[in-house]
């Protein structure tokens, strides 16, 4: 898949429906990625309360998952959060991070896969192994590999789940098991903007509300990020003002930019 069409339709209908995305999700986060989605011209919600869960995903589009800090009540929130998705056929994505940092980490996965069948999981490559039980280390929420080092555990994840998976890195790799779409772009300083992949995943969520083939939403979502670095990154002095210029590109991509910039192959 080279014809980088898709993404602009995906990015349009966003702005043209506005999704509410729910984002069961991490302090260190939440306004990073409450602000990708307004500017992409999405709807955030968050919550950590199992209590109001229910009535949150009821008036969703899409709904995210994210493992981020877990504390508290955010596991159970996660495990209703993702059996209510199911349930009312509201678009479910899993972000597992910091999976195979430790054991209890793992055992929230554990269980919230056991309580839920996500639609998409989107990791690093080190989150994407560790959650398929293959062994390899892990930094923190830092990534220790390459998305293509994760290929054979991101296949066999989708298979596994029914559901796609995209790995972000260097280059971005979604798959559905059978079928896989490559994504070239970003910029090596967008890992030193700290929930920036938790912004991807709630992008991911709100094209996945919108586009009916999860493929396209992923890998549409994918790109419109990357390029949004991509192109920030030529101004920014730093990644504070990568941040700023990521969010203002969310807002004011065009067209032309997509169609200029993307490296997408599949």
């Amino acid at each position: 898949m080279s014809d980088a069409a898709f993404v602009w339709r995906g990015l349009k209908k966003v702005r043209m429906t506005g999704p509410l995305v729910l984002s069961v999700t991490n302090y260190v986060a939440a306004n990073l990625n409450a602000n990708g989605l307004l500017a992409v011209g999405a709807s955030p919600v968050m919550t950590h309360q199992p209590e109001e869960i229910e009535d949150l995903v009821a008036i969703s589009g899409a709904v995210v998952c994210n493992m981020g800090i877990p504390a508290g009540t955010l596991p159970e929130a996660l495990y209703k959060a993702g059996a209510c998705a199911n349930t009312l056929s509201k678009p479910l994505v899993f972000d597992p991070v910091g999976a195979g940092a430790s054991g209890y980490r793992n055992l929230v996965c554990e269980r919230l896969l056991q309580a839920a069948s996500p639609d998409v999981i989107r990791g690093n490559g080190s989150e994407i192994i560790a959650l398929a039980g293959q062994s390899g280390a892990t930094k923190g929420v830092d990534s220790t590999h390459g998305a293509l080092e994760a290929r054979s555990a991101a296949v066999g994840l989708a298979k596994q789940h029914s559901c796609v998976v995209c790995v972000s890195g260097e280059t971005d790799l979604v798959t559905d098991g059978k079928r896989e779409i490559l994504i070239r772009n970003g910029h090596p300083m967008m890992p030193r903007i700290t929930g920036l992949g938790c912004t991807a995943t709630a992008l991911v969520a709100a094209f996945a509300a919108v586009v009916e083939d999860t493929m396209e939403a992923v890998a549409g979502a994918m790109t419109v990020l990357a390029i949004a670095g991509e192109i920030a990154a030529k101004q920014a002095a730093g990644p504070a003002s990568l941040q700023t210029g990521i969010i203002d590109l969310l807002y004011t991509m065009t067209n032309e930019e997509i169609d200029t910039c993307a490296h997408i192959s599949g």
